[in-house]
């Protein structure tokens, strides 16, 4: 079985957390918050209830705005694949962030994927897009 899903926007990388004195005390807090509730909600509704068990193969695909300072000529080469997206965020960042936003609802834990495909392109249309296919059930159980 397999669930293609597609976030709208720009494609968001995972932050290190952020640690705040309080007093005497070191607390820990995550800045992600409220990015990762806004994925989980536009994510949720492509799943079944139950989340997938098993081994996972994800394939990602992270669309990122074009420039608006790029020439005509370098935003067409960066359309057809020519000028390819080399600059920050890295694709492990971003993959790590959508993993991490998955957990629990799409599959029981992101150590389930044993295989990944991810790639940055250049698009008019910033988005993610997440290809999750559950393979190997020959009747584990």
């Amino acid at each position: 079985m397999a669930i293609t899903i597609t976030i709208p926007g720009k494609p968001i990388a995972k932050k290190r957390p952020k640690f705040a004195r309080r007093g005497k005390h070191v607390t820990t807090y995550n800045p992600q918050e409220s990015e990762e509730g806004r994925w989980i909600t536009l994510a949720h509704q492509y799943f079944p209830e139950k989340p997938f068990e098993g081994p996972i193969v994800l394939s990602a695909e992270f669309y990122m705005p074009i420039p608006k300072s790029v020439s005509k000529k370098r935003r067409a080469m960066m359309l057809t694949g020519e000028i390819m997206h080399t600059k920050k965020p890295d694709t492990d960042n971003m993959l790590k962030f959508a993993k991490d936003c998955l957990n629990g609802f799409a599959w029981v834990d992101d150590a389930q994927v044993i295989e990944c495909h991810c790639r940055k392109l250049y698009s008019d249309t910033a988005k993610t897009v997440l290809r999750i296919e559950q393979v190997g059930l020959a009747d584990e159980r």
